[in-house]
């Protein structure tokens, strides 16, 4: 297992935890990746690209989100106007790009 990664930050203020290890909703699940989706946990705010992968729906800034395709991530950064803090995993140029499911 690896240490926790720095939460995300984006432009708008906007903070999500994204992780993936061998312990994590990720694939693939091991501590080394390159990654095609990741966990994301506890977002500050409500997010549209997020909802679908909550695992519950109900609290979308108290629940976890799995198996989180990377460009949904992409997505979600890109949407608050960027990232300007934090530490992502490494995620397959493909995953990010959208071109791996």
């Amino acid at each position: 297992m690896q240490k926790l990664r720095k939460a995300v930050e984006c432009q708008d203020g906007f903070k999500m935890s994204v992780q993936a290890d061998g312990m994590k909703y990720c694939a693939p699940r091991d501590d080394s990746g390159p990654y095609i989706c990741a966990e994301v946990g506890y977002p500050s705010q409500y997010d549209f690209h997020l909802q679908p992968f909550a695992e519950d729906a109900s609290k979308p800034t108290e629940t976890v989100y799995g198996y989180v395709p990377a460009h949904v991530i992409r997505l979600c950064i890109d949407s608050h106007g960027g990232m300007v803090s934090g530490e992502l995993p490494p995620f397959s140029d493909d995953a990010w790009n959208g071109e791996v499911g």
